[in-house]
C-alpha cells in the first residue's frame, strides 16, 4: 500500500509541473495560437473519455498492474512529445496520449488500493491518497512555477521531461506490487451484483446508477467550476484580480491538505451519504459567499476575502468527499469488476469536468445573478440525491465502521439440563 500511494503522489508531482501551463505553452511558447491551444485541450479531454469505457474492462480482465504500466508508457510518451512540439500535428497527437494515458491511472491506482485494502480500512487509504495527490499537485506546481520561462521553450521541455520522469516512476513502483486480490471482497457486495457484465449489468445497478448521477452533479457543481465559471464570475462580477485566482486556489489546496485527517475521524464515524449531504450544505454556502463577492456593495478587500472563502470551503467540501466517494464505488462493485465500476465513476467525472466549463463558463462571465442561482440549486440537489441514495445502501456499506464493532452480546454459561436433572 505505501508503494502505491507513492507512486500516486510522484505522478500527481509531475502533473504539477505542467497542468497550469499547457494553454500557454501550446498558444504563447509554441506560438500555435489561442485557437489550437484550445483544440489541444479539448483532445486532451476527449482521449480520456474514449479510453475510460475500455480501460475498465482491460483492468477486471488482466488485473490493474498491466494496465497501468501501459498507461504510465503512453502517458510519458505524451509529455515528452508535448515537450517537443512545434507543430499542430504532433501537439494534438501528444495531447491524445498524455490525456488517454493519465485518465486510465487513476481507476487502475484505485483497483490497486480496493485489493489491498479491506473495507474498513478503504476510508483512510482513499483518503490518503487525495491528500498526498493534492500535495504533490501543489509543490509541483509551485516548483514548476520557478522554473518555467516563457521566453524559453526550453524551460518548458524540461517540465515535460520531468513530468514524463514521474510516470516512469509510478510504473517502476507499480512493477513491485504483487497483485493477488483481497479476502475482503468476499461477502462485501450487494446480491446479485455479481450475476452478468458489462454496460447492462451497471445500469442494472441501482444503487450505483445513483451514485454516478451524484458524482456528476458533484463534479459539475465543484470541480468543473474552477477555471472556467467561477474564475470568470470572480473576475467579471467581483473585480477580482488575475492574480487573486492564484491565491484562491491556494487556499483551497491549504485548507485539503491541513483538513483532509482532521476531517477523516468526523468521516469515519458518520454514514457515508450523510457527509455527502453535508457536503452539499457547505457548497451552497460556498456559492452564496460568491454571490456576496460579486455584489458589490462592499469594499474590494471584502469582495477578495469572501472569494478566496468560497474556494476555501470548496476544499473542505472535497476534503469530506475523498474518504466517502471513491470507496464507496468500491464497496458497491462486485468482486470481478471493481475496475469497470472505477473506470466508470471515472467517466462521469471526465464528462462533468467537460460539460462544466461549457455550461459555467459563458454564464459566469455574463449571467451573474443567474449563474450563482443555478450552482446554489445544484449544490442542494446534492444534498438530496446523497439522501436517497442512503435509502438503496446497506447498513455497513453506508458506515463501513459498523462492521468493525465488537459485538455487546454477553454469552452466559449454563448447566446442560440433563446433567442439573441428575444432580
Amino acid at each position: 500500500m505505501r508503494r502505491i500511494q507513492a507512486g500516486s503522489a510522484l505522478s500527481a508531482f509531475g502533473l504539477g509541473f505542467t497542468v497550469p501551463y499547457l494553454y500557454v505553452y501550446v498558444a504563447q511558447v509554441r506560438d500555435l495560437g489561442a485557437t489550437t491551444a484550445g483544440v489541444v485541450l479539448a483532445v486532451f479531454a476527449m482521449a480520456a473519455l474514449v479510453v475510460l469505457p475500455f480501460s475498465g474492462r482491460a483492468i477486471d480482465r488482466r488485473g490493474p498492474v498491466p494496465v497501468l504500466l501501459v498507461a504510465s508508457g503512453l502517458a510519458a510518451v505524451g509529455a515528452v512529445g508535448m515537450g517537443l512540439a512545434s507543430s499542430v500535428p504532433t501537439a494534438v497527437g501528444a495531447a491524445a496520449l498524455l490525456g488517454a494515458g493519465t485518465a486510465v491511472l487513476q481507476p487502475a491506482l484505485a483497483t490497486m488500493i480496493v485489493w489491498c485494502s479491506e473495507p474498513a480500512g478503504r476510508t483512510r487509504a482513499f483518503a490518503l491518497q487525495f491528500f498526498l495527490q493534492n500535495l504533490g499537485l501543489g509543490v509541483g506546481g509551485l516548483i514548476g512555477g520557478q522554473l518555467v520561462d516563457v521566453s524559453r521553450p526550453d524551460s518548458f521541455l524540461l517540465l515535460f521531461s520531468i513530468e514524463a520522469v514521474m510516470f516512469l516512476v509510478l510504473a517502476a513502483v507499480a512493477g513491485t506490487v504483487r497483485m493477488a486480490g483481497s479476502p475482503a471482497f468476499q461477502g462485501a457486495r450487494p446480491d446479485g451484483g455479481g450475476k452478468g457484465g458489462g454496460v447492462r449489468a451497471l445500469l442494472g445497478h441501482k444503487a450505483m446508477v445513483q451514485l454516478c448521477v451524484l458524482g456528476f452533479v458533484l463534479f459539475f457543481a465543484c470541480y468543473g467550476q474552477f477555471e472556467s465559471g467561477l474564475a470568470a464570475y470572480g473576475t467579471e462580477a467581483a473585480g477580482i484580480a488575475p492574480s487573486t485566482l492564484g491565491l484562491a486556489l491556494a487556499a483551497n489546496t491549504a485548507v485539503i491538505v491541513l483538513a483532509q485527517f482532521l476531517v477523516l475521524k468526523f468521516v469515519e464515524r458518520r454514514k457515508r451519504t450523510r457527509v455527502i449531504a453535508a457536503v452539499g450544505l457547505i457548497w451552497a454556502v460556498a456559492w452564496l459567499i460568491a454571490g456576496y463577492a460579486g455584489l458589490g456593495h462592499g469594499s474590494q478587500a471584502m469582495a477578495t476575502a469572501a472569494f478566496v472563502s468560497t474556494y476555501a470551503l470548496f476544499g473542505l467540501g472535497e476534503a469530506m468527499l475523498s474518504p466517502t466517494v471513491a470507496p464507496l464505488v468500491a464497496d458497491l462493485a462486485p468482486e470481478s469488476r471493481v475496475g469497470s465500476y472505477n473506470s466508470a465513476f471515472a467517466l462521469v467525472k471526465q464528462l462533468a469536468l467537460a460539460v462544466g466549463p461549457a455550461v459555467g463558463g459563458p454564464m459566469g462571465a455574463s449571467l451573474h445573478g443567474p449563474y450563482i442561482v443555478t450552482f446554489v440549486l445544484f449544490s442542494l440537489l446534492v444534498t438530496v440525491l446523497a439522501v436517497r441514495l442512503g435509502r438503496q445502501l446497506t447498513p455497513v456499506q453506508n458506515q463501513p465502521a459498523l462492521a468493525a464493532k465488537p459485538s455487546r452480546v454477553v454469552v452466559r454459561h449454563e448447566p446442560e439440563k440433563e446433567t442439573a436433572a441428575a444432580a
